[in-house]
């Protein structure tokens, strides 16, 4: 992998963080803002409460109550 350890240290601790945010359901609001800098220059990024909001909806549905 050729890192320095500090270097590998900020990078395992990033996979770690980003491994456990996805594990429990959280968006990953940095990697949203990458991605949109990346492949859609053109289009403004959502703010975090739009993406956090539009997150919540895709998982969970807007007004749909379940039981399980």
């Amino acid at each position: 992998m050729g890192l320095a350890m500090p270097e590998a240290g900020r990078y395992i601790a990033r996979s770690i963080k980003q491994s456990l945010r996805l594990m429990v359901g959280l968006p990953d609001y940095d990697v949203y803002l990458t991605h949109m800098a990346a492949t859609h220059p053109d289009r403004a990024p959502m703010s975090y409460e739009e993406f956090f909001r539009e997150r919540l909806e895709a998982r969970y549905g807007a007004g749909k109550g379940r039981c399980c």
